[in-house]
């Protein structure tokens, strides 16, 4: 990078958490710092929605994954325009006519105090596993460009999120949400420009779009009804909605961005932008993955895409080895991209005859070249076991320092650390209040002052954010992280969903049931998935949320545990309904 990259990326990153906390350094109450002013408009709840959902994982790996794995991923946001529209029909109403804080607060008018705590450790649980693994993008991102070593980074990002949360609270995060979803945007699109700029010449975006289809990037719908594969049709419809439903109506990440609405309807709207855009914007992302996979045949690539980490293992005992393996790996890509032009120029020639066989002999080539990939990696985990072989999150990054122009790639840079602080604030701010609402007044200490309970909600914004830099300085990951953050949602979202289902629609419950109920399927469900289950993680979501309800309704009808449920919707002069 060079001094006009440097100057973009702290510029951007300086300037947005410099204008959030100063615009929100007036927040002094306890409703303002964790809710806001209140009255955001709908199109800023739908931005910071989705820029709290869009981590710097989404920007880093998904491209990644489209690049490994193609695009059949989009799959998984089948369900979510469905589950959006459920939550905007039933759970947006009660949230705002309760006017809670967090979405757990429910739980408690509704069952109990030991159900209410239950639904916001599992969150808690869940979510500070979330803030851990988004730190992770932009220290990999920071680790590339400047060669820090990856537990440097990681507590460099992380503090920074930390200062800039802590000093503005919500209000920050909703303020400077707005315009970091505006530069991640612009440097997605601007990467897309470049990658096209970029093909090899006599390469056109169908020939492109050609090799990602012939090497099955592109295959986007599975309608296949084997529960073993990730992401299917099924598994995106079905699994897909209640993982949405689950993280959309009972995640406070994102309970609390949608809270902040001026009403019923600026809420319902800035939910529905997302059940517009979301699909398209994971797909676009996705593409760009493809694409970069089919740019990278033409053109030069890494054997290991990591390449702090091949640098250094290089430069070791194991570097002849490794150095040998590069050799033969670019030889094998040199045969590799002939047979794709060979492909490419039969098919432009109309001669379907030869395109068959070219097209075959690529695909062969390609098997050979990718063997090479997975003997160096086995050589670099006999060289040294602590390395993280999965480098798929390294393939965007990688094709932003060598092929982007200057102030574009500071651009690309600062894009993840937007993402991140957006989305780490939201975590981090979303933490912060469930533990002070849900944990610490409600069991430690429930009669203090605003200014105390501010000056708490700051200090478990800090707490919340070391316990994610730990985290994440203890943890290898061993999936590509966006997976690994929707296979953790998907083993806890499943239970609270359940427990939020009960109580809309299953009123003579009551909390006994429905707190053993939950506890022991959340048991079920962590056991089923390390049992090695041959089944997609997206099934998961309507299996833990399907069992908690019956096991409910079996333990409160055949035991009778406790008292019939609750009423939790308000009575009385405060009871009005909040009109659209």
């Amino acid at each position: 990078m060079t001094l006009l990259d440097y100057l973009v990326l702290f510029g951007v990153i300086l300037g947005i958490a410099a204008y959030g906390s100063w615009r929100t350094r007036d927040r002094r109450d306890l409703h303002s710092h964790l809710k806001g002013v209140g009255g955001t408009h709908w199109f800023t709840i739908g931005l910071s929605v989705m820029a709290t959902q869009a981590s710097a994982i989404t920007f880093l790996s998904t491209p990644g994954l489209g690049f490994e794995s193609g695009i059949g991923f989009v799959q998984n946001y089948f369900g979510a325009t469905f589950a959006l529209i459920v939550i905007c029909i039933f759970f947006l109403p009660l949230f705002r006519r309760l006017n809670v804080y967090t979405a757990y607060e429910f739980l408690g008018r509704r069952f109990d105090g030991k159900t209410r705590l239950l639904g916001a450790v599992l969150f808690l649980f869940q979510r500070g596993i979330g803030a851990g693994i988004t730190i992770y993008a932009p220290a990999i991102v920071l680790s590339t460009v400047m060669g820090w070593p990856l537990d440097l980074t990681i507590v460099a990002s992380g503090l920074v999120v930390i200062v800039y949360t802590v000093v503005g609270g919500s209000d920050a995060v909703n303020l400077t949400q707005r315009y970091q979803i505006g530069v991640i945007f612009a440097g997605m699109v601007a990467a897309f420009g470049v990658m096209l700029a970029r093909l090899p010449a006599g390469l056109t975006l169908p020939d492109a779009l050609t090799v990602a289809g012939g090497f099955h990037k592109l295959e986007a719908v599975d309608f296949s009804l084997d529960f073993s594969k990730r992401y299917t049709f099924w598994s995106g419809i079905f699994g897909g909605m209640f993982l949405a439903l689950s993280y959309f109506g009972t995640d406070q990440t994102q309970v609390q961005r949608y809270l902040h609405g001026g009403s019923l309807r600026e809420s319902r709207l800035g939910l529905m932008f997302n059940a517009v855009f979301k699909i398209p914007m994971q797909f676009f992302i996705l593409v760009l993955g493809a694409l970069i996979f089919a740019f990278y045949q033409f053109e030069p690539q890494p054997v290991f895409f990591n390449q702090t980490v091949w640098q250094h293992e290089t430069q070791g005992p194991a570097g002849a080895q490794l150095r040998g393996l590069e050799q033969e790996f670019n030889a094998a890509h040199a045969e590799k991209r002939q047979a794709i032009q060979h492909w490419l120029d039969a098919k432009h020639a109309g001669d379907a005859t030869a395109e068959t066989a070219a097209k075959t002999e690529a695909r062969a080539a390609y098997d050979r070249s990718e063997a090479v990939r997975g003997r160096t990696k086995a050589a670099l985990t006999a060289a040294n076991p602590s390395v993280a072989t999965k480098d798929s999150d390294y393939v965007f990054i990688t094709f932003i320092l060598n092929y982007l122009p200057h102030g574009a790639i500071g651009l690309l840079v600062a894009v993840f650390f937007a993402a991140t602080m957006s989305s780490k604030a939201g975590e981090l701010n979303a933490l912060s209040s469930t533990t002070l609402i849900d944990v610490y007044r409600h069991v430690v200490r429930g009669n203090e002052t605003d200014g105390h309970y501010v000056i708490a909600s700051r200090c478990l914004t800090v707490f919340w954010g070391l316990v994610a830099i730990a985290f994440a300085l203890l943890v290898r990951m061993s999936e590509n992280l966006i997976e690994f953050g929707n296979i953790v949602g998907s083993i806890f979202y499943g239970v609270p969903l359940g427990l939020f289902l009960i109580a809309f629609f299953l009123r003579r419950i009551g909390g006994t049931a429905a707190f053993w109920a939950a506890v022991v399927t959340q048991i079920l469900v962590i056991a089923a998935y390390f049992s090695n289950l041959d089944v997609s993680y997206l099934w998961l979501n309507p299996i833990g949320c399907a069992t908690c309800v019956i096991l409910a309704l079996f333990l409160q009808t055949f035991i009778g545990f406790g008292s019939e449920g609750r009423d939790a919707r308000p009575a009385g002069p405060g009871s009005k309904q909040d009109v659209a």
